[in-house]
């Protein structure tokens, strides 16, 4: 019996216990059941009576099944039964079954699809034409323009493969000619379509073509027509003139100034013709290369300010974000942030409102209209719920990242952090982010100190509360008999961190050396306890330098820099440490992503004092590169990176002679 094309009697005389699926939980039985179900529903067919296939016969973590051959013949069957619903669907599954292992079985039915009536399914064929010569004879024939974009950048992708893998002949001439005979045309869409499938032979065309790629996206007359046209197999739907731009964006990545200039020069345009839906998405180029590099901030800061004013909400709020990473410089901005405290511009896919950003841009710049409302409002975002965002966007920053920096008004903004702490509680919302900034803030948190006693008694705070108690040091001494009684998740080093920050904070130093030594000597690998914890005692510590030692030698990671650092402590003794940094800051010049360790290593040779030659060699080449030291994404990148610089050059400064008494001082 055939159904739709498909020989349910073949698809019976198949052996399928003897094949596997992709996932070995998937009974082999499922792919026949599957298959015969789409072939009786014939013309009802849906994309989801497919879905299953997917999960059955597409590869898996590079393996593809024994099942797939077997399926191969019968899913082009139905893919290629003009009375078969969901045909398009079909389509997309063979180019997702589609692998090396599968090279020697026979695909010619699938090279049909391309000639096929429906131009859905001529269009999701393309990625099964395998090769230039299929896709030039299709070029040739095909009438729609919502396929002839498609093969176009089809051939150009597989010209730039064949040239890569150094095969060339007539064919490849040929489509070379399609493409430089499209790219002489007058229709601008399909003349981006040639650039993008050009730019795999000629990575510069892009940047030559940059005026008048410029000039297409910024005529509002052809914003529609990439809807109309531009379809590519692996996208549903159209895209979008937006689509493109950031598509294009990507072509001169490896001219950091042709780059830069695509953006700027889209938001130059767009915001002398009035097109707020440009402008956004010119500005996202520009917040991806901001976090980027450092070198385009000085473009970007006299755009953002100007576009404070735009009318479009959503391009104020782009704009606020990028002063507010830019911190300092854009204090000539100040009084536009001020005026836009209140605005309630949005965008329906960025966290945040204008007044929000503006707020923190000014508080970034140090300006004290910032500090009124902000507690508030950075409760009122932590009480949120249901919040998101994509990390590398444009969002609301964390409480920490706002308040921190703001040390110097903590008599301002106390009172309010106190209130929410004391509503709040041990469970509120933004309690343990306040507690963050009060651990930071150290002894000038010490007014608060009332409020944080009752958060002891909950082991969901206390051990953050201690951390803060920690920090006040003995300011803090009339917490000490509250904290000996304190509630904390029971683990042998927790009651550890407890003991010795009392004796710690009652200025009974030999216990908490006898305590956090103790901890130090009993610890079990890999952490060896709470060694950094010693670095408080300096001298006096150092009867436990040859376990510090030893841990420093058997371990990696941030044992060993601890260690390292703790051993130079203890001795005053800058080798073998600053060997063991030398480790974790050579690589950064390399272009290493190890800023955790950068981190630490760099404040510890700033209160050491001193630097290598090779560190120092390092740091230099450090500060003249241009990306962020940071991975975190979005705009920690930017403030991670602000304050390392502000460490190497501090450290930097600890390398001429004399300079160590300075060095400490400074830290």
């Amino acid at each position: 019996m055939t159904v739709t094309g498909m020989s349910l009697e073949a698809l019976d005389s198949v052996a399928w216990d003897e094949l596997e699926t992709a996932h070995p939980h998937d009974p082999v039985e499922d792919v026949p059941r599957t298959l015969r179900l789409l072939a009786l529903a014939g013309a009802e067919a849906t994309e989801e009576n497919c879905y299953p296939l997917y999960s059955l016969v597409t590869r898996n973590e590079g393996r593809t099944p024994t099942a797939a051959a077997a399926a191969l013949p019968f899913v082009v069957a139905l893919a290629a039964d003009p009375a078969m619903g969901a045909r398009v669907s079909l389509v997309e599954l063979l180019v997702a079954m589609h692998a090396p292992a599968l090279a020697d079985e026979d695909w010619t039915g699938t090279w049909a699809l391309l000639a096929d009536p429906d131009p859905e399914v001529r269009r999701a064929a393309i990625p099964l034409a395998a090769g230039i010569v299929r896709l030039l004879e299709q070029w040739r024939v095909e009438p729609d323009p919502t396929v002839r974009l498609p093969l176009l950048l089809a051939l150009g992708e597989a010209a730039s493969g064949e040239a890569g893998a150094g095969r060339t002949g007539d064919a490849f001439d040929e489509a070379r000619a399609v493409l430089a005979e499209v790219l002489g045309g007058d229709d601008p869409v399909l003349w981006v379509a040639a650039v993008h499938a050009s730019a795999g032979l000629d990575r510069e065309l892009p940047v030559r073509q940059m005026d008048r790629l410029i000039k297409v996206f910024s005529d509002p007359a052809l914003r529609p027509r990439f809807e109309e046209v531009w379809y590519t197999p692996d996208v549903d739907g159209p895209w979008t003139r937006e689509d493109l731009v950031r598509s294009t964006a990507w072509k001169p990545a490896h001219d950091p100034g042709a780059e830069l200039s695509f953006a700027v020069r889209l938001i130059e345009t767009a915001d002398r013709t009035g097109d707020a839906a440009l402008c956004r998405v010119a500005l996202d180029l520009a917040w991806r290369l901001l976090t980027k590099r450092r070198s385009v901030e000085t473009a970007l800061l006299p755009l953002a300010g100007r576009l404070l004013t735009d009318p479009d909400g959503a391009v104020r709020l782009r704009a606020a974000n990028m002063l507010a990473v830019l911190g300092p410089a854009a204090a000539p901005y100040a009084d536009r942030l001020a005026a836009l405290l209140d605005d309630d511009g949005a965008d329906e896919y960025l966290d945040g409102t204008v007044g929000e950003i503006a707020r923190w841009a000014l508080a970034r710049t140090g300006d004290p209209r910032a500090l009124p409302g902000l507690i508030e409002q950075l409760r009122a975002q932590e009480e949120e719920q249901g919040r998101g965002y994509v990390v590398g966007d444009p969002r609301r920053p964390d409480i920490k990242d706002v308040l921190i920096p703001l040390r110097a008004h903590a008599d301002i903004l106390l009172p309010a952090m106190r209130e929410t702490i004391r509503q709040g509680g041990a469970r509120g919302d933004a309690t343990r982010r306040f507690l963050e900034v009060l651990e930071a803030w150290g002894e000038d948190a010490l007014p608060a100190l009332p409020d944080l006693l009752p958060l002891l008694a909950d082991t969901w705070t206390s051990i953050h509360v201690i951390g803060v108690l920690r920090a006040m040091g003995p300011a803090a001494a009339s917490a000490e008999p509250a904290l000996r009684t304190c509630q904390v998740l029971d683990s042998p080093g927790n009651h550890s961190f407890v003991a010795w920050t009392a004796a710690y904070i009652g200025e009974d130093r030999e216990a908490a050396l006898r305590l956090v030594g103790d901890a130090v000597m009993t610890a079990e690998e890999p952490g060896y306890g709470p060694i950094g914890a010693l670095t408080d005692f300096g001298l006096d510590a150092a009867p436990y330098a040859d376990r510090v030692r030893l841990a420093m030698e058997n371990s990696t990671h941030w044992p060993r820099l601890t260690a390292a650092i703790t051993l130079w402590s203890i001795t005053g003794q800058a080798e073998p440490s600053m060997q063991v940094l030398e480790e974790f800051v050579l690589p950064i010049a390399d272009g290493g992503d190890g800023f955790g360790f950068f981190h630490e290593a760099l404040q510890a040779l700033i209160r050491m004092g001193e630097i290598s030659p090779a560190i120092r060699a390092a740091l230099l080449t450090v500060r003249q590169s241009d990306r962020r030291l940071s991975t975190d994404g979005g705009y920690p990148m930017i403030l991670r990176d602000e304050e390392l610089r502000g460490l190497v050059e501090q450290a930097l400064a600890c390398a001429g002679p004399r300079s160590g008494e300075t060095c400490r001082n400074v830290w």
